[in-house]
């Protein structure tokens, strides 16, 4: 059997989120993701445009168990200034930074930050991202 073509790329993240509303907030008031489509009170789905990330609430009683396998989820950032002025601005709002911005080997230019669940997330520029 033949190997398919390569995916298209990641285009759907979901996480179980404790804190709904600290997390939507977090991705749409200070990453400027927008709504995408809200089933009940207890799921949200995000976009950025030609993504969707789904944040479903977790009751208490109902926590996932074992350890989180996601390391990080990253977003693309146009270009390498854009990154420390995210770095600047994401700091200036009190989210978490877990490392400063650094540029690659690759030359690529990154840095990571946790959501208000604790999802670590990398915040990375690369010359393969094209600007749209």
């Amino acid at each position: 059997m033949n190997k398919p073509p390569a995916t298209a790329g990641l285009r759907h993240v979901a996480l179980f989120v404790s804190d709904l509303d600290a997390c939507e907030n977090f991705y749409v008031e200070l990453l400027g993701m927008r709504v995408e489509w809200r089933p009940d009170p207890d799921n949200v789905y995000l976009t950025s445009g030609n993504d969707s990330l789904a944040l479903h609430r977790t009751p208490p009683d109902q926590l996932p168990e074992g350890p989180q396998r996601l390391d990080h989820m990253g977003f693309a950032i146009r270009t390498p200034e854009a990154i420390d002025a995210w770095y600047e601005y994401l700091k200036a709002q009190h989210v978490p930074i877990k490392t400063m911005p650094r540029t690659h080997r690759d030359g690529a230019r990154s840095f990571y930050c946790t959501d208000p669940a604790g999802t670590i997330l990398q915040l990375i520029y690369h010359s393969s991202f094209t600007a749209k």
